[in-house]
């Protein structure tokens, strides 16, 4: 029986130009057609480790860690000055899936400053934030708002400590007006305080006081309306 061999066909050659065409590991400059620039390593196609992209209709510059073909790891984002034409900190810190992603801090045109951490590129969990006024909040954030327990502090050192929901003072907190030598203590709904007790702190240090002090107030029985207040709680929680 004749013993027939088999020859493979030889590749064709544009199998070859594709091997070598794919962009894996080194680094490599690669222009769109749009005009934008990526320089950086690579990994099947993807931009993949340490790169540099450049978005040639806003100049913007995306510098750091990528993965997936996706901003993902630490880097910095920053933008051309309209003026001055220089290059200025946008953002600089960690990403996730392209979007801004665990500690980082943001720099607004106007002159504020948030440092923080980040989910899905909105201001989430804890963080301060410079405002232009000189206000400075420092707490909770969600969804890029204030949101749990944080405190404001305004420019002339008023501040007030609490609970926040969506931006707005929300729930127990105090407000100090240090200015005056007063403080509020008690329960606020979107921004308003709903009821409360004012009392003096501080007024012998305070710049401008009252002309009086605040007399204090007492409760005839303190027991009983604590005891009754707690009975009409457990009969709204049943």
């Amino acid at each position: 029986i004749p013993i027939v061999k088999y020859h493979r066909a030889p590749e064709p050659l544009w199998h070859e130009w594709d091997r070598k065409a794919l962009k894996q590991g080194l680094r490599h400059t690669v222009y769109a057609v749009n005009g934008d620039q990526y320089t950086g390593q690579w990994l099947n196609n993807l931009k993949h480790g340490k790169g540099t992209q450049l978005w040639k209709s806003t100049g913007a510059i995306y510098s750091g860690d990528w993965k997936c073909g996706k901003r993902d790891g630490y880097g910095s984002f920053r933008i051309p000055d309209p003026v001055t034409k220089d290059y200025k900190v946008v953002y600089a810190g960690w990403w996730r899936n392209d979007q801004k992603c665990g500690y980082g801090a943001a720099f607004y045109p106007d002159g504020e400053c948030y440092e923080g951490e980040w989910s899905s590129g909105l201001r989430s969990g804890w963080g301060r934030m410079y405002h232009q006024d000189s206000c400075i909040y420092e707490g909770q954030w969600l969804e890029d708002k204030p949101n749990g327990q944080g405190m404001l502090r305004l420019s002339n050192e008023n501040r007030y400590e609490g609970g926040w929901k969506d931006g707005k003072k929300h729930g127990l907190g105090k407000y100090f007006y240090l200015d005056k030598g007063q403080m509020f203590e008690g329960l606020w709904a979107a921004d308003i305080p709903k009821c409360g007790v004012l009392m003096d702190f501080g007024r012998d240090e305070a710049p401008a006081p009252p002309q009086y002090p605040i007399p204090k107030l007492e409760l005839a029985d303190p027991d009983g309306v604590l005891a009754e207040a707690q009975a009409m709680f457990d009969d709204r929680q049943n």
